[in-house]
C-alpha cells in the first residue's frame, strides 16, 4: 500500500512541473534574465536554442555573423576600434560561441560559470602572431626585440618572463645595447659580440692566441660580464677545464 502512494506521490510532481513548465516556462526554465543586448528575446527562448539540446553556435551565427563581430553591430552600424578590444572573432579556428559567452544571469545558488579565453580558440597562423591582437610594450627592450614574445614569455600569462638575461651576461655599461647589436635580426638564440666598431675577429683572435685560447666562438663563456681581466678569465677556463 505504501508503495502505491510514493508512485502517486511521484506521478503528481512531476505532473505538476510539467504544467508549471508550460504555464511559466521562464521562470522554471530559464537560467536567469538575458543581458541588455539580447533582452527582446526574453520570451523567444528558440532564437538562441535547439528543443532538448540546448543553446547553438549555429542560432548565434545566424544574427552575429562572424567576418563582422567587433567590427560592425547586428543592425550593421560601424564599432569604434580601441586597443583593448581588437576584433579576433575571425580569427577563430572554430566559432564555439558558448565557450565564452553566457547571457543567462544565473540565479544566485547556482554555480557560476567561468568563461576565460584562451589563445588555443585561435586557428595556428594567428595564435602565434601576438601583433595581430597585442601591441608591444612601451620601452626600448620590448621596441628593439620585435615581435618574438614567445622568446621571453608564454601564451597562459604575460609574467614572469621565461628569460632573466642578467643570469647569463649581465646588460651593464655599454653593453647596456639595443638587443640587434648582439642577436642579428633579433634572433635570440644565437648572438654575436662582432656588432661593435672595436671588435675585429682577426684581431681579437690574435689576442687570445697570445693566451693561448685557441677558439673564440663563445666569448661569454669567459666573459660574463663582458670587461674582464686576464686573471678573472684564466680562472673561469680553469673551472671549465676542471668540469
Amino acid at each position: 500500500m505504501k508503495r502505491h502512494w510514493v508512485l502517486a506521490l511521484i506521478v503528481v510532481n512531476v505532473a505538476a512541473l510539467a504544467v508549471l513548465a508550460v504555464a511559466l516556462p521562464r521562470q522554471m526554465l530559464s537560467p536567469g534574465a538575458l543581458g541588455q543586448g539580447h533582452a527582446a528575446l526574453a520570451e523567444d527562448c528558440f532564437a538562441c536554442h535547439v528543443p532538448w539540446h540546448g543553446s547553438a553556435a549555429d542560432k548565434c551565427i545566424g544574427c552575429h555573423a562572424v567576418a563582422t563581430i567587433g567590427l560592425r553591430t547586428v543592425k550593421g552600424l560601424p564599432i569604434a576600434q580601441t586597443q583593448r578590444t581588437p576584433p579576433f572573432h575571425q580569427a577563430l579556428a572554430s566559432p564555439d560561441c558558448m565557450g565564452c559567452h553566457s547571457e543567462h544571469a544565473v540565479p544566485r545558488l547556482a554555480p557560476v560559470a567561468q568563461f576565460t579565453f584562451v589563445h588555443a580558440l585561435l586557428n595556428q597562423g594567428t595564435s602565434a602572431n601576438c601583433a595581430s591582437c597585442h601591441t608591444a610594450p612601451a620601452g626600448d627592450f620590448h621596441r628593439s626585440a620585435g615581435t618574438a614574445c614567445a622568446q621571453c614569455h608564454v601564451q597562459t600569462h604575460w609574467k614572469p618572463a621565461t628569460f632573466d638575461h642578467a643570469r647569463y651576461f649581465p646588460l651593464k655599461g655599454d653593453h647596456n645595447a639595443p638587443c640587434a647589436t648582439c642577436h642579428v635580426g633579433n634572433v635570440t638564440s644565437s648572438y654575436t659580440c662582432y656588432g661593435c666598431h672595436e671588435h675585429q675577429p682577426a684581431a681579437i683572435l690574435a689576442k687570445h692566441r697570445r693566451e693561448r685560447i685557441a677558439t673564440i666562438d663563445n666569448c661569454v663563456a669567459c666573459h660574463r660580464g663582458g670587461h674582464q681581466t686576464r686573471e678573472e678569465g684564466r680562472e673561469r677556463r680553469g673551472e671549465r677545464e676542471r668540469d
